[in-house]
């Protein structure tokens, strides 16, 4: 699978997941951007040295590669980010919205900054990349788009307490995929998420892990995404510990969208009260 002079934009790509994904497509080719706000641990701050750093240990490797700080929830960020992977490499053939931020509040105590900053990296980033980079995008022979979901949003058996707004943007890079996807589909733009499970930062893990749930493991559904191998649009590929399962959410046979759901009828509360056991079958 080889990635040769392909362009990568890499959001959250100083450490990590974003750094495990730029290392392997730039070792197959690829010329890859990596952009990182350069956060602590809590997410606060910003360090213009980590992404560099990271950036200048891959052309010490002999790789092609270009560091961008920013804070992606801004539309001129993005832009930015953008234009560098254009104006260094002439254009635009990945995107990989890698970057998040994780943190904990309760309902009762969520607030309106909070939610700003979880929603800014999950719902706006994704679409100020894809805004800017959709032109050159649509220029490419094989485009394709990367977003980032969680395990956490999709199944109650793994939602916390207090993830409420992470969750939020998590699903909400869902319905992106969903909606661009379609709207790619034209100029082939392909675009797909992954629900990675790893031990980084976001795990409060410090260092890289060698055994379990190494941020490499996640690596080869990655890669295939934004490959000229992966043919398909709209699915999230789970991964966790080098294992791999690809879903999407598929209307059931014979529905005739909105008039009839083909599944079952009733007549009011109470005749749905008695129903409810077969309304809920998966």
């Amino acid at each position: 699978m080889e990635f040769t002079d392909k362009v990568a934009v890499i959001t959250g790509g100083a450490r990590g997941l974003g750094l495990a994904y730029a290392k392997a497509l730039a070792k197959r080719g690829a010329r890859v951007v990596l952009g990182d706000a350069g956060a602590d641990n809590s997410g606060q701050g910003s360090d213009a040295s980590v992404v560099q750093q990271a950036a200048q240990a891959l052309e010490q490797q002999g790789f092609q590669a270009r560091a961008h700080q920013g804070e992606y929830s801004q539309e001129a960020d993005c832009q930015s980010l953008i234009a560098m992977a254009v104006e260094a490499f002439g254009g635009v053939d990945i995107i990989i919205h890698n970057a998040g931020w994780v943190d904990y509040q309760p309902i009762e105590q969520t607030d309106s900054a909070f939610l700003e900053r979880a929603l800014g990296i999950n719902v706006y980033a994704p679409l100020w990349l894809c805004k800017h980079g959709w032109p050159h995008l649509k220029r490419s022979a094989c485009p394709r788009v990367v977003l980032t979901t969680s395990d956490r949003a999709m199944f109650d058996e793994y939602a916390q307490v207090g993830l409420a707004g992470y969750a939020a943007g998590k699903m909400a890079q869902i319905g992106i995929m969903n909606a661009l996807a379609l709207e790619g589909k034209p100029a082939g733009i392909l675009v797909n998420a992954i629900s990675p499970v790893a031990k980084t930062r976001m795990w409060g893990v410090q260092g890289t892990p060698t055994t379990d749930l190494t941020p490499e493991s996640v690596v080869p559904g990655v890669l295939y995404l934004a490959s000229g191998e992966c043919r398909e649009s709209g699915y999230v590929l789970r991964a966790s510990n080098g294992q791999f399962t690809a879903t999407r959410f598929v209307e059931n046979q014979g529905v005739d969208y909105p008039l009839d759901l083909a599944r079952i009828a009733v007549e009011n509360a109470e005749d749905f009260a008695e129903r409810w056991s077969q309304i809920k079958e998966r």
